[in-house]
């Protein structure tokens, strides 16, 4: 009986538990990276657009800086997988583009690219053995430095958004 009651109750409580996270946590790497990439998009656009040029102090990243070194970086670090640098991303573009509608629009393709791209890796590819900068490493490594990277820095933009009032929309 004893045992039969603690199943009801774990069976009963099982919605509830899943409604308190998130979807994409504990979903292996596609699962985290929607998480982290709707998470960045959903702070982006909640930032207001004059918040874009703010920086936490002289000679720190403004918020629009931040958001496009993360784009800069998924792709560039794409790019060591195998998938060409986009064109028409410059290196000055990372201080340059500060309008809320392109860096968002950047965000949304780096976002998508690395979504794509992984999603058409094999095993067999993720293994494949490479060299950046000056170290050996994976494919599937560089897809983790990707989701760390993109998490380390949605954390920063947190505090920054936190700083001027803006609540994350997911913590309301």
């Amino acid at each position: 009986m004893r045992k039969a009651l603690c199943l009801l109750v774990l069976l009963a409580a099982q919605p509830v538990f899943a409604q308190n996270y998130p979807d994409g946590i504990w979903q292996g790497y596609d699962g985290e990276w929607r998480h982290v990439s709707a998470q960045l998009l959903a702070l982006a656009e909640a930032i207001p657009p004059e918040k874009f040029t703010w920086r936490p102090a002289t000679g720190v990243r403004s918020t629009s800086e931040v958001f496009m070194h993360i784009v800069d970086a998924n792709f560039y670090l794409l790019s060591v997988t195998g998938p060409k640098m986009p064109s028409d991303l410059k290196e000055e573009n990372v201080t340059t583009i500060t309008s809320k509608p392109e860096v968002i629009a950047w965000l949304k393709r780096s976002q998508d690219a690395v979504k794509q791209a992984h999603l058409a890796e094999t095993p067999k590819d993720l293994q494949r053995k490479l060299h950046i900068e000056d170290r050996d490493a994976t494919v599937d490594g560089i897809y983790l430095r990707i989701l760390v990277h993109a998490n380390e820095h949605m954390g920063q933009l947190v505090a920054c958004a936190r700083i001027n009032g803006i609540v994350p929309p997911w913590s309301k």
